[in-house]
């Protein structure tokens, strides 16, 4: 007897597998595996949730009107041109369902978000990516692997797991070698992690000078509201109009969005995370690499990249395996072509330090 057949593409998926939140044996669990904020959302944020379980019985207003305008004032951008998702992954996913299908390719660099090539191969388009240089979005080799079948090039910046950017030239350079009609889509989860870096762009003038740039924004990071998935997009007119016909009707919960409207007017609790990771984030970096044979690469995102030496016992799986043990859970990142690396996010001071002294704990066993 026959069986349904999914649509090309779709069994070449390898699921998405987020970072692990769970490890046998331990009393205590440290989970630094998903880059979720480490002093967790908002007081105003988790009071507005609290509230609008009085309303669970109404549906939520389906174009996050208020959501849009608070978002517009906030970055002084169009309204109309936001559009808002469950995370931001859901807006990639439109965007590829909207512009790319069976046989198009959609570009990428060597370490990018794994969710650029399951999005892609879900419509059976071709995931294609272009060599890093030092962990680092290359726009040369981006524009080199440009084809005819190109339709949509995706550049995470800051790059997660890598932790590395590229600057506003170089991105507007990667915009300028663009063929018209391919979408480039600016990833900028981490983008409130960007501070103190004057030549770093979250996107939003690109988006202004054409109609051919799309900027992804999330509030899984900085806002610690991950649980609830909230994401947006600042897009041109005729893109954003595409995206709010093709989301479905109701994609963002009601608590959702009014988690996410008090979260916005929360300023305080926003800078204060933004100083817990600049500190913390250099501290762990320092305490690392005083460590013999281990790097803790630079990043601009709330994680670090820790190398580990490629001898057996003494690499990353090694480290992983000891910390989980331990009650620590990193990211191991093999996936991303780093097999040598855990991604470790920053959590509070404790959990570093707890972190670090696991570390230590293994290299010296």
């Amino acid at each position: 007897m026959s069986a349904p057949t999914p649509r090309p593409g779709i069994l070449d998926i390898a699921p998405y597998v987020g970072g692990k939140s769970r490890t046998d044996g331990a009393t205590r669990v440290i989970k630094l595996s998903s880059n979720e904020g480490a002093l967790g959302p908002s007081p105003k944020a988790i009071e507005a949730l609290r509230k609008s379980a009085e309303k669970l019985h109404r549906y939520p207003d389906g174009g996050c009107e208020a959501l849009r305008n608070k978002l517009a004032e906030k970055y002084n951008i169009e309204a109309d041109q936001i559009v808002c998702g469950a995370g931001s992954d859901e807006l990639i996913t439109l965007l590829i369902r909207a512009y790319a299908g069976p046989g198009d390719e959609v570009l990428y660099s060597q370490h990018g978000f794994l969710m650029y090539p399951i999005a892609a191969k879900g419509v059976g388009a071709v995931p294609v990516t272009a060599a890093e240089t030092n962990m680092t979005t290359s726009v040369d080799a981006l524009l080199a692997a440009v084809t005819e079948k190109t339709k949509i090039v995706f550049v995470a910046n800051p790059n997660n797991p890598t932790g590395t950017y590229i600057n506003d030239v170089e991105m507007k350079r990667l915009r300028d070698g663009l063929r018209e009609d391919i979408v480039l889509v600016v990833d900028a989860a981490y983008a409130e992690f960007m501070t103190g870096q004057e030549d770093y762009s979250a996107g939003e003038e690109l988006v202004r000078a054409g109609k051919n740039t799309v900027m992804t924004r999330t509030f899984s990071k900085i806002y610690g509201l991950g649980g609830i998935r909230l994401g947006w997009c600042y897009a041109p007119v005729d893109i954003a109009d595409v995206l709010q016909r093709l989301r479905n009707p109701f994609n963002v919960a009601l608590p959702t969005q009014e988690a996410g409207l008090a979260a916005l007017d929360d300023d305080e609790f926003v800078n204060a995370c933004v100083r817990h990771n600049a500190e913390t984030l250099a501290w762990f970096r320092d305490q690392v690499n005083a460590i013999d044979g281990l790097i803790a690469h630079p990043s601009y995102g709330n994680f670090v990249l820790v190398e580990f030496p490629k001898e057996e016992g003494k690499n990353a799986d090694a480290a992983n395996d000891f910390m989980m043990a331990q009650g620590v859970i990193p990211r191991k990142i093999g996936a991303y072509g780093l097999p040598q690396m855990l991604r470790i996010s920053i959590g509070t001071k404790e959990e570093m330090e707890i972190c670090l002294q696991a570390i230590k704990d293994f290299v010296n066993r």
